[in-house]
């Protein structure tokens, strides 16, 4: 009788150097794992850690979830608590200055943070990816610390198909005592600053309102409480004007959602103005469509203090599925319970008490939206 023994076991390590060495067959094999064996298998060798981290790979990995929660001034909430999977990061520990960091916006993954450093508080900015644990510090802007004073708006551009390399944009005054803007944009492929050829004049009460930017269709967006709303495109550089409903009182939330850009009124038929209209924009940005007409008038019989509170609550979020059922809204309700309401099945359920964390009521711009991916900073 043959012993096959050593044959096989040399068979064996042929096929695996075999995968090994080739990195087109490696990347099929690694594309079906799960995000928390690809993240393992990064300390492998620094082979493996370079090829899992390039473009070639985080632009074609799918296996994540699209949103597994949200942070709300730097505290991270899951969207579903009972059945929530263990993530590589619940809190922002990994930067260098945690105790004074704030998230500016959340953008497809990545986070734009800003923390303030020395006795005059010299503000710098990060972009911080929690999935991957990895941070690259963002240089000053041109012009040094007089013109960091003259910051008005800090946004982040970043999609796995049509903004690979990641880009932060600036408005600042070109001058203290003028109303007149200018435009800087950083590249994370250069990893450098640039100044714009565009520039706009906005009075006092528009640039205040700029808040947290929502980045869509290759544009950053930033005013939907504005008299003329404007947006700037990423990939020609230029600010265009921005159509919205007629009307735009009551104003409750204005964010994207799994290529989706909306934008939520109460209805004016609405005496307790727990009837929503949920409107999207045409991907040609020629206008808006009502998607969703939501009433919430059920959340009274679960929760009657939004009624003993003068219908009170906020619309903190609203996250689309990946099937059209599955779409649901991030509401917070008087005491600072934050309930998650199926538009589908008209249902809602409490996913957090923040009572004992915050009080009172929590602005739009401290609520940031956390998806998985594994592109490298």
């Amino acid at each position: 009788m043959v012993n096959t023994r050593p044959r096989t076991k040399k068979t064996r390590n042929q096929s695996g150097a075999l995968i090994g060495s080739n990195d087109d067959l490696l990347i099929e094999i690694l594309l079906r794992l799960p995000l928390t064996s690809v993240l393992r298998f990064k300390s492998v060798s620094k082979n493996w850690s370079s090829l899992l981290s390039r473009q070639p790979f985080t632009l074609l990995y799918k296996n994540v979830s699209i949103s597994p929660g949200f942070y709300v001034r730097n505290m991270y909430i899951p969207f579903d608590v009972e059945n929530q999977i263990a993530l590589p990061i619940c809190n922002l520990d990994i930067h260098p200055h945690p105790c004074s960091i704030r998230i500016v916006q959340s953008c497809n993954g990545l986070l734009l943070c800003c923390s303030k450093h020395g006795i005059q508080g010299e503000r710098k900015y990060s972009v911080l990816n929690p999935t991957t644990r990895q941070i690259a510090l963002i240089p000053s802007v041109l012009g040094g610390r007089k013109l960091q004073k003259n910051i008005r708006f800090m946004g982040l551009a970043f999609h796995q198909t049509d903004c690979v390399d990641y880009k932060v944009v600036c408005f600042h005054r070109a001058k203290p005592d003028e109303d007149m803007f200018r435009i800087q944009i950083y590249s994370s492929e250069t990893r450098r600053w640039k100044i714009s050829d565009e520039s706009f004049s906005f009075s006092a009460p528009y640039y205040e309102s700029l808040g947290s930017g929502v980045y869509w269709n290759q544009a950053l967006y930033w005013a939907p409480f504005s008299v003329n709303p404007l947006y700037f495109k990423i990939d020609t550089e230029e600010l265009q004007s921005l159509s919205f409903p007629s009307t735009r009182s009551n104003v409750l939330y204005f964010g994207e959602s799994r290529g989706h850009l909306h934008l939520v009124l109460k209805a004016n038929r609405s005496e307790t103005h727990l009837h929503l209209n949920v409107y999207e924009m045409l991907n040609d940005r020629s206008g808006w469509f009502v998607k969703y007409r939501v009433d919430l008038d059920e959340l009274l019989n679960s929760y009657p203090e939004i009624s003993t509170c003068f219908y009170e609550f906020q619309l903190l979020d609203v996250v689309r599925g990946e099937e059209e059922d599955e779409t649901f809204m991030v509401i917070r309700i008087p005491g600072n319970n934050i309930i998650r309401y199926d538009v589908a099945n008209k249902s809602g359920k409490q996913i957090y008490d923040l009572s004992s964390f915050i009080d009172g009521p929590i602005n739009h711009a401290e609520v940031h939206r956390y998806i998985e991916t594994i592109v490298s900073v």
